[in-house]
């Protein structure tokens, strides 16, 4: 479904290169975490995908077709994207926000408006409720999930997920990815997530894709690389929740003492 063929990424003016030689095929209706931290190359990628920033070398392709041939606006619009920053438009109410790319795709407003309603109870927000609300009125949970049913309004083919639960605290967090795992799934939608969080692309990713410094350093599933870390690099990454869980044993099993 997506495929990255020898994909060169380098920023004017820098000598380093941000992705070196960067192949990757994800199949259709998986969801996919690029892993790594700060500074490794996993939103560079992400953001190829649509066409927000263009390679330096090689191709991207979506669905057999190379993204640099297509036209980018009609490109994006088949293709649902949330941020960390949501980007919610002020002035438009929750549902105009989300029936706002169907509109622009010629949909009817009719239409439009009928999938955003049923979106928005996907997502847990009875469209009766919070439909006509502003998004100044919503909790950053509520203003999250109106961002991945915006991204899910058009019944794209791919979604692009870029730390979507970043700003989130720990509790409306853990309730979201929750439901956003499930609709990936009930709606068979390939995905991207970037995150540096390794507890959520464990608990998430069907495939994680490991990066640093602009390549990737291995793939898997999650119990692939939990149980064989192929790398020093990837046994430390994953030695994080590791040690989370020794140091919580170790608190509670004191307590108890």
């Amino acid at each position: 479904m997506i495929r990255f063929e020898k994909v060169t990424k380098q920023y004017p003016g820098h000598a380093e290169r941000v992705l070196s030689d960067f192949s990757l095929e994800i199949a259709e209706g998986s969801l996919c975490v690029l892993l790594g931290r700060s500074g490794a190359g996993k939103s560079t990628a992400l953001k190829l995908v649509n066409r927000l920033i263009e390679p330096s070398a090689g191709q991207v392709y979506v669905d057999g077709r190379a993204v640099a041939e297509q036209d980018p606006i009609e490109l994006r619009r088949g293709i649902g994207y949330v941020l960390q920053r949501i980007g919610l438009l002020p002035h438009l109410t929750v549902a105009d926000n989300v029936a706002l790319v169907p509109s622009l795709g010629g949909w009817s407003q009719s239409r439009a408006s009928e999938r955003a309603s049923e979106l928005l109870s996907m997502v847990g927000l009875p469209p009766a409720e919070f439909g006509q609300r502003w998004p100044a009125e919503l909790s950053g949970g509520q203003q999250q999930r109106v961002g991945v049913a915006r991204a899910l309004a058009a019944s794209p083919k791919v979604l692009l997920m870029d730390e979507p639960f970043g700003a989130l605290d720990p509790v409306t967090r853990a309730d979201l990815r929750r439901e956003v795992a499930g609709l990936q799934r009930r709606l068979h939608v390939t995905t991207v997530m970037v995150t540096h969080d390794v507890t959520e692309a464990l608990l998430l990713a069907d495939e994680i894709v490991v990066l640093d410094r602009g390549l990737v350093v291995q793939r898997g599933t999650p119990h692939e690389l939990w149980s064989n870390p192929g790398s020093e690099f990837v046994a430390r990454l994953l030695q994080s929740p590791r040690d989370d869980l020794a140091e919580l044993e170790r608190v509670f099993h004191g307590a108890s003492a």
